[in-house]
């Protein structure tokens, strides 16, 4: 069976779909002018630097949760179990060169980032009760379906929402820290699964607005924690890291030879290992987080489009890193073990016996967080499709998805448990279900970009002093057909 899907990730992951990445990448690079590099530290400031301010009384516009609420929320779903199983795993199959293309992808990703969370709240959809709702689907129908008169606008949004759904019978977060807790503490996987699985029921309880609260308190602890923990190791190995880069820029371009438990990697693998680690780790392109995003209350779409930038950056460049490193300069990057256990272990090397307990600890926190983010995901694609229908019916489907979400994350572990399915095997699901809708959401969002480029052109000159402002602009789409004066005020 492993074969089988190995081969089928090689199909979803192969030329077509990292070269469509890369280009779009590229492309939004080149036509913003290097936005994401250039304006880095604008980025950083508007992020990073307000984040101890109080965001709900100095935001303006609608929304459900503040902008930091949401990228507590989206960047509690995409720095997860990704950043230590994940990562772990692409260099357990692709070696050290793999996380080279995480940065690549990463980079590139910064910007894609960007584009598609502008787009989710500029096309964002408000309900009855004035709560704003967004994402890739909402744009499919505003900005190809209306702006652009493509008639068959829902095909992609029904292959799109396919493929996001895949996730949710194939979830890797209950899985992974049934794992580390199982092999740190002792407990069983089942047991450990079902205490995961009622944390989970407690948090989306409250619906979003309690998932923004809780991510918002949760996320910037257990970042700090985890890349101070990984920084202590680094630093106690620092005459390795040197060696680590080089194994990292030579085997991404020559592939990696058999070593100890490591059976070796050509570049075609280490390439595959590496971006579709990154996206599934940062979700750039995937269209995930900009749905989160899209309920965040704020006056201009890039400025949300911006902390999409933000959360690549910490995702990948910051906290991907770490891990990646530690796994390599504490030499078990070759034992053999995958996922999860390979952190453990990394750290364990790292720091002694509490080294796993960090890691054990890290990837629960990741897990609550990643799983209750996803929630949202679901939640909103379910409000788009039932967008038209009966109150009635809407309500009562939502209610029901919220008791039976957390469900197939533990009927996961113990079919994983039961049948014996190894780590790597779980991780290939994960690759076939995030490369169906990032390849539908990347061509759809360069269709898109002419809308981007504006929207970005006028936040220019609002924030950045850059160009004329354009009175005529429309940065909500909602707002089509009323007065700019009434309805854009900044």
């Amino acid at each position: 069976m492993g074969d089988l899907l190995e081969k089928v990730v090689g199909f979803l992951w192969g030329l077509p779909l990292i070269i469509t990445i890369l280009f779009v990448g590229v492309y939004f690079t080149l036509a913003t002018k290097f936005f994401q590099f250039v304006h880095l530290p604008h980025i950083l400031k508007t992020t990073l630097g307000t984040i101890f301010k109080k965001q709900d009384k100095e935001e303006k516009g609608k929304g459900i949760l503040s902008s930091f609420e949401a990228v507590s929320t989206a960047v509690g779903g995409s720095v997860g179990v990704g950043n230590i199983g994940g990562v772990a795993t692409a260099i357990a199959v692709g070696g050290p060169g793999a996380v080279l293309w995480m940065w690549m992808c990463a980079l590139v990703g910064m910007i894609i980032k960007t584009v598609e969370v502008t787009l989710s709240v500029h096309y964002r959809n408000t309900d009855e009760n004035g709560d704003p709702y967004g994402g890739p689907t909402y744009y499919m129908e505003k900005g190809l379906g209306e702006e652009k008169n493509f008639k068959f606008w829902m095909i992609p949004a029904v292959i799109f929402g396919f493929g996001i759904f895949g996730t949710f019978f194939f979830t890797l977060q209950n899985y992974t820290v049934s794992e580390a807790v199982s092999s740190t503490f002792g407990i069983g996987m089942i047991p450990a699964s079902i205490a995961l699985t009622v944390t989970i029921y407690y948090i989306i309880y409250g619906g979003i607005k309690h998932i923004g609260k809780v991510a918002s308190r949760i996320v910037p602890f257990m970042v700090l924690f985890f890349i101070l923990s990984g920084l202590f190791i680094i630093v106690s190995n620092i005459g390795q890291v040197g060696e680590a880069f080089g194994l990292i820029f030579s085997g991404a371009f020559g592939g990696t030879a058999a070593i100890g438990g490591f059976t070796g990697a050509v570049v075609a693998q280490v390439i595959q290992m590496g971006m579709a680690r990154s996206v599934y780790s940062n979700e750039a392109g995937w269209g995930t987080s900009p749905m989160v995003h899209s309920t965040a209350k704020v006056d201009h779409p890039v400025k949300q489009g911006i902390w999409g930038a933000f959360e690549v950056f910490v995702d990948t460049i910051v906290v991907c890193t770490i891990t990646a490193l530690t796994i390599i300069v504490t030499g078990v990057w070759s034992s053999g073990l995958s996922g999860a256990e390979l952190t453990l272990t990394a750290f364990e090397v790292g720091i002694g016996e509490i080294g796993r307990y960090i890691i054990a600890v890290s990837v629960v926190l990741f897990g609550v967080t990643t799983t209750t983010g996803w929630y949202i995901y679901y939640d909103i694609l379910l409000r788009h499709l039932f967008n038209k229908r009966d109150s009635k019916i809407k309500r009562a489907c939502l209610r029901f998805f919220s008791w039976f979400y957390p469900i197939p994350g533990l009927a996961m572990v113990i079919y994983a448990v039961s049948i014996g399915m190894p780590g790597a095997a779980v991780w290939y699901f994960a690759d076939i279900t995030s490369a169906i809708p990032t390849f539908i959401n990347v061509v759809v969002i360069l269709l898109l970009s002419k809308r981007f480029l504006s929207l970005l052109k006028d936040y220019k000159a609002r924030y950045l002093g850059i160009g004329k402002i354009d009175p005529d602009i429309v940065l909500f789409y909602e707002d089509k057909g009323t007065s700019s004066k009434d309805s854009n005020v900044i």
